[in-house]
């Protein structure tokens, strides 16, 4: 990858819909010459997907908690990440070194929602210990990072 590709990436990262005859003028690029780029970092894997970034809160989710989850064991691994991956209001899930293994970014619409979720993932087997925080405000909500940024 080389500088153009990054100017590529952070314009499409601010808008995923952008034209190729837009980012083109923007980098002095034909379109066909764009267009190959950004064919050449998706079949590398660099651009995994294109999505919609969404504001929770007008989909009625005001709630977003970051908890974090201890197994009793590894072996507990597969069928925990298994059984987050299919609850919807847990939007992140990262499997952590330190005093727990999991941070999960949980939003909901309430706090009474938030205590279905939190007894949904306390009956997992295997987890042992939570500790769940509210998110006072957003302050950064950024997809991906790319270097030079």
């Amino acid at each position: 990858m080389d500088k153009t590709d990054y100017r590529i990436l952070r314009i499409l990262k601010e808008n995923g819909r952008e034209s190729a005859s837009d980012i083109g003028k923007e980098i002095h690029l034909s379109v066909s010459a764009v267009l190959d780029r950004i064919k050449k970092l998706e079949d590398s894997g660099v651009i995994k997907s294109y999505t919609i970034l969404v504001d929770s809160s007008k989909l009625g989710n005001d709630v977003i908690a970051l908890m974090e989850v201890s197994l009793e064991h590894p072996r507990f691994y597969d069928e925990f990440t298994e059984t987050v991956r299919g609850i919807d209001a847990v939007v992140d899930c990262y499997y952590l070194t330190g005093d727990f293994d999991f941070n999960l970014k949980v939003t909901c619409a309430s706090s009474d929602e938030l205590e279905q979720i939190h007894r949904k993932i306390k009956s997992i087997p295997g987890v042992s210990a939570t500790r769940t925080h509210f998110a006072l405000k957003e302050v950064k909500n950024v997809y991906a990072a790319i270097p030079g940024e």
